[in-house]
């Protein structure tokens, strides 16, 4: 994995930031499971499609995103205490005032199918909720590195480089211009690191003082491709050991949109 990141090794060094620091850089990179809608890899789940759920699951209140077969998605494609086989289903709306949710389906268990909510039906939502991409997702085992550089403190100038990584900005910055010579693209991500248009601050951590970040981790982003969405991300992240635990009702979903 890590000699993949030669081109952002190459580049950051170009820029005269310390050896040390960028290897320190590279040191937090992940592994992910970029899936994209056109590609050559093996289908590892679909966007869309039926919904199908547990007999004594509660309804999902949002939308259908994307069902995974975690059987499918290689034990090494992330770092992430996933489960080695059933579904994994993402829930969500791209909006700047709605979130989501996650749903853990073990492989084996007796399933029917579902009407989605209809207040998603409703005029206010049907155009976006119609567009809702479908069809099969395919794999693509990439590596991530932090698309975020500062985090925040309570006194001016409000925000710092990322503890232990004085050079934060820009290697982010230079991660940004090498990704795509690195990484592939795809409508969802799996494991990894969090981006979206506005990223300076890590999207998995929403404002609240009692998280640490070593406790969150992203489960998925959805880069949703929707006309009247354009731009919006959809970020599902978990404490590792609510993922261990198969506690998926503990993920927490939001949604960047600048409209």
């Amino acid at each position: 994995m890590v000699e993949r990141l030669s081109p952002f090794r190459a580049a950051a060094l170009t820029r005269g930031i310390p050896s040390a620091d960028v290897e320190r850089w590279i040191h937090t990179a992940r592994p992910c499971a970029t899936l994209t809608r056109h590609g050559d890899g093996p289908v590892v789940g679909t966007l869309g499609g039926p919904l199908l759920l547990p007999t004594d699951a509660p309804d999902p209140w949002y939308p259908l995103v994307a069902a995974i077969d975690l059987a499918a998605l290689p034990a090494d494609a992330t770092d992430l205490p996933l489960p080695p086989d059933g579904q994994l289903l993402l829930f969500a709306y791209p909006d700047t005032e709605t979130d989501g949710e996650a749903v853990y389906v073990p492989a084996g268990t007796a399933v029917e199918e579902r009407k989605g909510n209809p207040y998603f039906e409703a005029e206010a939502y049907a155009d976006v909720t119609a567009a809702f991409p479908r069809g099969p997702l395919h794999l693509a085992v990439d590596v991530s590195l932090p698309y975020h550089c500062w985090v925040e403190i309570p006194d001016h100038p409000y925000v710092e480089p990322l503890p232990g990584h004085p050079h934060s900005e820009e290697l982010r910055d230079t991660w940004l211009d090498t990704a795509d010579e690195i990484a592939g693209r795809g409508a969802l991500q799996i494991g990894g690191y969090a981006s979206d248009e506005c990223s300076d601050i890590d999207p998995v951590l929403p404002a609240d003082e009692s998280r640490q970040a070593d406790d969150w981790v992203l489960l998925a982003d959805w880069y949703t491709d929707i006309k009247g969405r354009e731009g919006a991300t959809v970020h599902w992240a978990i404490r590792r050991a609510d993922l261990a635990a198969r506690r998926f009702d503990q993920t927490d979903v939001t949604v960047f949109w600048n409209p």
